[in-house]
């Protein structure tokens, strides 16, 4: 009798003691599930818009993408009869230094798969310039918007132009390309520059920034040396004693000035004494013409970089693309940044790229 009140005490204790043991582990389990919730709420918080927490690349594919960056909204645009559309932009005030001289920066442009990469890598070297007013005057039928938002976006003092080539010049073998643009940039410069100096920088070429320092304080007329050009290697003035003496060059043809459309600069000043100077329209002469127009003797040109000892300025050229291949529409692309990419993807002319 007593074995068994003993024995059922002893089931009773136990089943007490299982009882006590399963409700100290459900409570220890709910705890470790709440502090789990609370780290992972935690991870979760936004901190400058961006999520900490790591998403799965189909949930990354599947979200919306974001909204593109706005279109800085043009100032001061102009469009008239000539079939030219002008906008100009403030620059970075650091950028602007009471005193210097500016420089007025002409870079003819037009549509192509490397307009934008070869503008992007001008405006960089440009960057690094104080007092730069830079004038983009682009040869189509419309604005590149690629060209537009590029230029809106930078902190330079910029101004665009479009000015197309005149008609009858479109129907010749070789067609005197760019000069169009130049005349519009110089027509600018007439209209709203007092002084400062003006360069022709074609956004094909690469520049060392010392060329812009040197070229400054150009009193009329100044030269340097441009490499890369013909299988000379380089196109220079013939620099003796501090004198411009004559011109070395892979094409002379009977020039007055055989120079690189990227060897000179000019006063401001100088070009609104001369209202008739212009640039012919005529293959392989503009550069010719245009020093000729000015009136500027040999004698009075300035050689820069060092009595032209110095190449600052190569005639660099990127090769040529074609146009992009379309984006696949797929369910992996579908959603996706190449939403946004394919956008400023270059598909050939008359597609407003």
């Amino acid at each position: 009798m007593v074995y068994r009140k003993l024995r059922m005490f002893a089931r009773v204790m136990v089943r007490a003691v299982n009882l006590r043991v399963v409700v100290t582990w459900s409570v220890a389990a709910t705890l470790l599930v709440l502090v789990g919730l609370a780290m992972r709420h935690n991870n979760n918080q936004v901190e400058g818009n961006f999520l900490r927490t790591a998403a799965r690349p189909l949930d990354a594919l599947q979200r919306v993408p974001p909204e593109p960056l706005a279109e800085p909204r043009q100032q001061d645009v102009v469009e008239g009869n000539n079939n030219r559309v002008g906008s100009g932009k403030r620059c970075d005030s650091e950028k602007w230094v009471e005193g210097l001289p500016p420089l007025y920066i002409i870079t003819p442009t037009y549509p192509r798969a490397e307009q934008v990469p070869e503008l992007t890598r001008t405006g960089q070297t440009l960057m690094h310039v104080n007092n730069v007013v830079w004038i983009v005057s682009e040869d189509a039928a419309v604005a590149t918007k690629a060209v537009v938002q590029y230029l809106n976006e930078s902190i330079l003092n910029t101004i665009y132009l479009r000015v197309q080539m005149p008609v009858k010049y479109k129907k010749v073998k070789n067609k005197p390309r760019g000069v169009a643009n130049r005349m519009a940039g110089l027509n600018w410069i007439r209209e709203h520059a007092k002084d400062g100096v003006l360069y022709f920088a074609d956004d094909d070429n690469t520049y060392d920034i010392r060329i812009f320092q040197q070229m400054r304080w150009t009193r009329k007329v100044s030269m340097f040396p441009v490499g890369l050009v013909t299988k000379l290697g380089v196109s220079t003035p013939i620099v003796k004693e501090g004198k411009v003496v004559g011109f070395y060059d892979g094409w002379i043809a009977k020039r007055k000035f055989p120079v690189d459309m990227a060897g000179f600069a000019v006063n401001v000043q100088y070009l609104l004494e001369r209202p008739l100077a212009s640039m012919p329209y005529k293959v392989g002469y503009e550069e010719d013409g245009f020093m000729k127009s000015l009136g500027i003797k040999a004698s009075e040109i300035e050689p820069l970089a060092f009595n032209c000892t110095k190449i600052w300025v190569w005639h660099t050229q990127t090769k040529k693309n074609e146009p992009a291949i379309p984006v696949n529409r797929t369910r992996a692309t579908f959603g996706s940044n190449l939403d946004i990419i394919s956008e400023q993807l270059w598909r050939g002319t008359g597609t407003n790229s």
